[in-house]
């Protein structure tokens, strides 16, 4: 018998009818798999969230200003955003980085300082970063997972904080995958319908200055995409490389996700996606992507908050793997 078949041997023969845990199995059948083993386990979760500020975010595609970056990045360094409570309830240690905000920080040993530069160029007239930029960015992001990896870490996911990525976010996603501007296009941080309508002609025009640019995963990345999105790219290649498992998280950790994917494919055996996010292109994301999302709550907060909420799932799957009776061993029939 392979691996394959040993472990869903396991899994059908739990005292349940066939498939009755449903979306779990799939997971725990995952989660055995890349760990190669019957009895999986998960130690020391751990939440990266990435932060940059975006040259477009000047552009005015977004509700909020461009030094709402930063103001956040304090707030996460203080406990007081949303992943931070959901860390903290769950156990998931949390790490914070400065990819490359328009603002200088105080020295803080919570905060990772792998600033490229002060923000990305916008991407309406100009690429957003140097080819060396996004390269080092790239392996900043790899160094970041490899030093986690160390403390014996072996489930990782990563969040994010820029105002103005879903605005890279969605180019990537039209330029990687073909898919036209406007159905990649969400309200970001809250937009109303003008802003909506002004945010999709932007990008639109934005992309057509840029008509040059390949589909070549990297090419795309430097012309369109941010600090964090490349540093998280990065980060994506090294886990999956360290045979991790990888919580990914909403549309824009889908976006650099994507960028990831199409530079090595072998990555999409480590990634469990989280949920489904509220913003518009990334439903079509995931299903190019051909996977199912665990959670649909209806969030788009970015962060990775959703891996936080939906990590509990995973602690599930190899619970029932590991402790949950079979028939045989509990004296119950099997039909």
């Amino acid at each position: 018998m392979t691996l394959l078949e040993q472990i869903q041997h396991k899994i059908n023969n739990k005292t349940k009818p066939l498939g009755a845990l449903g979306k779990l199995e799939e997971v725990a059948l995952q989660i055995a798999l890349i760990q190669e083993t019957l009895t999986p386990n998960l130690v020391k979760p751990h939440i990266i969230v990435f932060a940059a500020s975006h040259g477009i975010a000047n552009e005015g595609v977004s509700a909020f200003p461009s030094e709402v970056t930063f103001q956040m990045v304090l707030n996460f360094l203080n406990g007081g955003a949303a992943i931070n409570v959901f860390t903290k309830q769950n156990d998931i240690e949390l790490t914070l980085v400065d990819a490359g905000v328009d603002h200088d920080f105080e020295p803080n040993k919570k905060l990772i300082d792998a600033k490229i530069n002060h923000g990305t160029k916008s991407f309406l007239t100009q690429s957003a970063m140097t080819e060396d930029e996004c390269q080092l960015a790239i392996e900043k992001g790899k160094e970041i997972v490899k030093n986690i990896v160390k403390t014996g870490c072996n489930v990782i996911g990563f969040g994010e904080m820029g105002i103005g990525n879903t605005s890279s976010a969605a180019v990537l996603m039209s330029k990687l995958l073909a898919i036209p501007i406007e159905d990649c296009v969400g309200k970001g941080t809250g937009v109303n319908p003008d802003q909506y309508q002004n945010k999709i002609t932007i990008l639109q025009k934005a992309i057509s200055n840029h008509a040059e640019v390949s589909t070549d995963a990297i090419q795309v990345l430097q012309t369109f995409g941010g600090f964090e999105i490349a540093m998280m790219c990065g980060a994506f290649l090294a886990a999956a490389e360290e045979k991790m498992v990888l919580m990914i998280d909403g549309f824009i950790a889908s976006a650099a996700f994507l960028c990831a994917f199409k530079l090595n494919p072998e990555i999409k055996n480590f990634a469990v996606f989280c949920h489904q996010s509220e913003e518009k292109g990334h439903l079509l994301l995931l299903s190019h992507l051909n996977v199912k999302p665990l959670l649909n709550l209806d969030m788009r907060l970015g962060e990775g908050t959703g891996c936080a909420v939906a990590y509990p799932l995973l602690k599930s799957a190899v619970a029932f793997l590991n402790e949950m009776a079979s028939f045989e061993s509990a004296g119950v029939s099997d039909k």
